[in-house]
């Protein structure tokens, strides 16, 4: 018979790593304390949590609802179904109702959520919620024909727009308008949080920072649109094309002036037909921009602006070094 081997423990070589099992006793020691500790700074009301008895919105399901909406507002465009114009109303009508079932969920967690937060008297919450969303569905055909109004204004204002449907598939702008549209409809029904949730996220899609607050006109175009900032007081009219960049935003507020401020007009008036270049900055409640006026590129206005009118900066005065330096002045001798 064959002597069974006794295998040695390996010794542990300096430098070396062990690949023996460290008890379990001590390493996690430090996880109970600093729960306590969690646990008694939630407790106390000073950090933010939901500690509540009542369910918050959930981001992911109102994302979910802008691209539904955009299905409904576009068929065919999002979906990998094939349309056809007896199967339409079929897809609206099963669409349709998904949606307005979930956004009535989504609002009615808002409003208890909103009511709890705040110490508010909550009485019929689920029967609020459909009500709002019934009012909120009613006024899709609306906000399509503010859409297809505003895809017109882009193809009207961009020469590179070779369609509408090149428009809606890949303009940012036109999809931060389509979600601000959507989201501006809820603040007028009254609905908290979620309208904010819904500009963030076509923030997160297009660097495009429209407050739903904000009042905007119909046939908008905002082009490129990176960087543009559109604050929640902005009160923008008929026929505006912004470029990316462009902020309309408030003037600077003392420290603890917020809450005094808070439903007071901070951002400008842009009025009919004003065009705004990139990287134009617009500031102050009290500014307002002209009818027909057009504002250039890095313009800084704190100040009303005429009717009619263009605020555009001096040229600026270019140095050119080293080749490019010595053809322009073999350019101006032979001249």
């Amino acid at each position: 018979m064959k002597k069974l081997k006794i295998m040695k423990k390996k010794e542990v070589v300096p430098g070396e790593c062990s690949t023996d099992f460290q008890p379990a006793k001590g390493l996690f020691s430090p996880v109970p304390p600093i729960v306590r500790q969690l646990t008694r700074g939630f407790a106390s009301k000073k950090w933010s949590s939901h500690n509540e008895p009542v369910p918050i919105p959930s981001k992911n399901e109102i994302e979910k609802l802008v691209l539904q909406a955009q299905q409904i507002l576009f068929p065919g465009y999002f979906t990998g179904m094939i349309l056809s114009a007896e199967s339409l109303e079929y897809y609206l009508g099963q669409t349709l109702t998904t949606f307005y079932e979930n956004l009535t969920r989504q609002i009615s967690s808002a409003i208890r959520h909103d009511c709890f937060r705040h110490n508010k008297a909550c009485t019929k919450c689920g029967e609020r919620s459909y009500e709002i969303a019934a009012s909120f569905i009613k006024t899709l055909p609306e906000i399509k024909e503010l859409l297809e109004l505003d895809i017109e204004a882009t193809l009207q204002g961009d020469p590179a727009a070779e369609n509408g449907d090149e428009v809606i598939f890949s303009y940012p702008g036109f999809f931060a308008i389509m979600v601000y549209r959507l989201a501006h409809r809820l603040v007028e029904l009254g609905v908290p949080i979620i309208p904010r949730i819904m500009s963030e996220y076509a923030y997160s899609r297009t660097s495009i920072d429209i407050h739903p607050g904000a009042e905007i006109g119909c046939s908008f175009f905002i082009d490129h649109g990176a960087g543009v900032v559109i604050g929640a007081t902005s009160d923008i009219g008929s026929r505006v094309r912004i470029y990316q960049g462009v902020t309309l935003g408030a003037l600077s507020l003392p420290r603890n002036a917020a809450e005094k401020l808070r439903n007071t007009k901070r951002h400008p008036t842009i009025e009919d037909d004003v065009i705004i270049y990139a990287n134009a900055t617009i500031l102050g409640g009290k500014t307002t921009i002209g009818a027909r006026s057009i504002v250039g590129g890095n313009v800084w206005l704190t100040e009303s602006v005429g009717p009619d009118t263009k605020v555009l900066l001096k040229q600026p005065e270019l140095i050119y070094l080293g080749n490019e330096e010595k053809q322009r002045t073999n350019e101006k001798s032979n001249k």
